[in-house]
């Protein structure tokens, strides 16, 4: 539901009443796509941001849907724990921290606080992450950088800690986003395709071991169990075409991929990687089938969604 179809309604109570069972049913159908994911092996998952429609929305502040969602939250929740699955979300583009814009900024915390009661109403601790960009430049990188850095700062410790950071394809760069987790202790997400659109000149595994050692701070393995920490996370897309190379395609070229895992292999227990691809889970489904002709090249098929990598 819009704002604008929600204003058509006369009865405000009752159009209230219709956000929450849109909710509800989105919740229902997160569910049942969770199974899916079971079914087929896949134990990370990135969730809508819009399971509640209009929540963040100025006019509906005084609006609280989470006691009316109780009940659905907690089966979602209930279901990512029995099944050890992890799970985040990727709040929108207009959620950045970079802005000199109080106005902006303070949607931007809405927005990310929404995030988090969203999590803790599943009942999900701190190993459950938000991922965003750092944002714009405002013409200006190095002053935004340092904007981000302090409203950062500011943020509730509740926030913070379940935030990861990527590059984006357009302004921050992997290794400008790198020197901005290092003085945050965030935790780096590295998307190789943007990394491949938008780099300083370097291989993305150059900067494996530093990224890496962002995963190992008390932001990054907040809530996380000693004996199984949380692995760092990779997104991974392919090009639309020579036209438009930061455009998403359907599929994933496994080559891109696999060359960075092999020289990242070594030195990487764990990865989690998350398919950017018009193409959702069929995308991943195309990609082990492609996956499996590599199986004499040192790869080994653990199961529907998980492969082994020699280094």
């Amino acid at each position: 539901m819009t704002m604008a179809s929600f204003g058509k309604l006369n009865d405000r109570d009752a159009a209230i009443r219709k956000l929450e069972r849109i909710a509800e049913m989105n919740l229902h159908n997160t569910l049942r796509l969770l199974k899916h994911n079971i079914g087929n092996d896949i134990r990370v998952y990135r969730f809508s941001s819009k399971l509640i429609p209009l929540a963040t929305h100025e006019d509906l502040q005084d609006w609280d849907p989470f006691a009316a969602l109780k009940d659905a939250f907690a089966e979602v929740g209930r279901y990512v724990r029995d099944h050890q699955m992890r799970v985040s979300f990727h709040p929108d583009h207009f959620t950045v921290l970079s802005t000199p814009r109080q106005e902006v900024l303070r949607s931007s915390v809405r927005d990310l606080r929404h995030h988090v009661k969203m999590l803790k109403a599943m009942g999900l601790n701190a190993t459950a992450k938000n991922n965003i960009h750092i944002g714009g430049a405002y013409k200006d990188k190095l002053s935004a950088a340092g904007r981000f850095k302090e409203h950062f700062d500011l943020l509730d410790p509740e926030i913070q800690k379940r935030l990861t950071l990527e590059n984006d394809d357009k302004t921050f760069t992997a290794a400008e986003a790198l020197e901005v987790c290092k003085a945050t202790g965030l935790p780096m997400v590295l998307d190789i395709h943007h990394q491949w659109v938008n780099n300083d000149g370097e291989k993305p595994w150059e900067l494996w071991p530093d990224i890496l050692k962002t995963w190992t701070g008390p932001l990054a393995q907040a809530d996380a169990n000693p004996g199984q920490p949380l692995p760092p996370k990779i997104h991974v897309s392919s090009p639309k075409n020579s036209q438009e190379p930061r455009s998403h395609a359907d599929l994933v070229d496994p080559a891109p991929l696999l060359a960075f895992l092999r020289e990242i292999a070594g030195a990487t227990p764990a990865v989690d990687v998350m398919i950017e691809a018009k193409h959702k889970d069929a995308a991943l489904f195309d990609l082990m089938k492609h996956l499996a002709d590599y199986e004499s090249e040192g790869i080994k098929i653990l199961n529907g969604a998980s492969i082994d990598v020699s280094g």
